[in-house]
């Protein structure tokens, strides 16, 4: 299971961001942004699962990522993928981190995302 700490730490050591925090009412609600044009690559929130569709109100972490449109479909079919809570679902995908066994997992998305958001 991933952790948003391993997000962030990843993000840190790869692109040298650091989590941003928007919502001063949502406080969990981080964002990850490029340092030159402040658009975000990864906004990583916790929610609920009915948010997802998902048949429980039980709290997870979620990452939004950016992926190419030809892509979106067949990256829904992962278990842990879904149309992307709070985003526009035709361009980004949300990842379930509680669902998704570790960093290598994710790991291109997470670079995809950052390329399509330059």
């Amino acid at each position: 299971m991933l952790k948003r700490k391993d997000i962030f730490e990843y993000a840190k050591e790869r692109y040298d961001v650091k989590p941003d925090y928007p919502w001063e009412k949502s406080l969990n609600f981080a964002a990850l942004r490029h340092k030159n044009n402040e658009k975000w690559f990864g906004l990583i929130m916790d929610i609920t699962e009915d948010k997802l569709g998902i048949k429980s109100d039980r709290k997870i972490d979620i990452l939004n990522v950016k992926a190419r449109k030809e892509f979106i479909g067949s990256l829904r079919k992962n278990e842990n993928i879904y149309p992307a809570y709070h985003m526009d679902k035709n361009n980004w995908v949300s990842i379930v981190l509680d669902y998704t066994k570790d960093l290598d997992d994710i790991r291109d998305l997470v670079a995809e995302s950052y390329e399509l958001t330059t």
